[in-house]
């Protein structure tokens, strides 16, 4: 009895985690640039520190970097820790300019 209780929980919280894994891009945006497979590469969008942070900017930023999505991250913004090596953070101060670039 209580292998089957066992094993009938395992394949739930099999079945849990399952249906919250992500199944695709979600990020939006076109293709990623050739060779990368999609990962972000934050020097390629480092032109964007110093300007002012916009939905243009964010998506030349996102394209050059080769990430398959991209985020505007403004102070006191609660972000999940998750690290996503194809998405790319463009950093912003309280005045909307960009500060830092990274991945994740």
């Amino acid at each position: 009895m209580f292998r089957t209780r066992a094993s009938l929980a395992t394949l739930l919280i099999t079945a849990v985690l399952a249906g919250c894994s992500t199944g695709g891009n979600t990020g939006g945006g076109s293709a990623p640039a050739a060779g990368n497979d999609g990962r972000c590469e934050a020097s390629g969008a480092e032109f964007a520190i110093g300007k002012q942070g916009s939905a243009d900017l964010l998506e030349q930023a996102r394209k050059a970097s080769g990430s398959q999505m991209a985020r505007i991250l403004k102070p006191h913004d609660v972000v999940t820790l998750e690290y996503r090596s194809e998405r790319l953070n463009l950093n912003v101060d309280e005045r909307g300019v960009v500060t830092r670039v990274n991945c994740g």
